[in-house]
């Protein structure tokens, strides 16, 4: 898998085989939406399959539920693959809710290959891998 390196430490996208990976860290309030929507957007419009992944999301809130839903709404328009990975009882909590299940599809994240090693967390950071 390629690492595209990105310049917020909130974001890491990583691109292997026509599936684009966007790794989201922090909270997912207002402030980070501005930050990464740009990223977003544009990842959203190209990638051919766009897989989300919160799994190092401590918070989400309605505008953290809007991006991903715009984001859902944009790749699952124009026919491409759109993966919601979260294993955060909280936000999964909030997407039924919200009755979003039916656009945002969360579903857990897939167990790594058994020839595959687990990331290392970056030490600064808790549950931060480096970038």
């Amino acid at each position: 898998m390629h690492l595209i390196r990105r310049g917020d430490p909130h974001l890491a996208v990583r691109s292997s085989e026509g599936l684009t990976t966007v790794e989201l860290y922090g909270e997912l309030d207002l402030v980070l939406v501005q930050r990464v929507r740009p990223e977003l957007d544009v990842l959203a419009r190209e990638a051919s399959a766009l897989t989300v992944d919160l799994r190092h999301v401590t918070f989400c809130d309605a505008s953290g539920l809007g991006l991903l839903v715009r984001c859902a709404q944009r790749v699952q328009g124009r026919g491409a693959a759109w993966r919601l990975v979260c294993d955060q009882p909280m936000i999964l909590r909030l997407v039924r809710l919200a009755a979003l299940d039916d656009v945002l599809r969360p579903s857990p994240p897939a167990p790594p290959p058994d020839d595959e090693d687990p990331p290392i967390p970056h030490p600064s950071l808790p549950g931060r891998l480096p970038v």
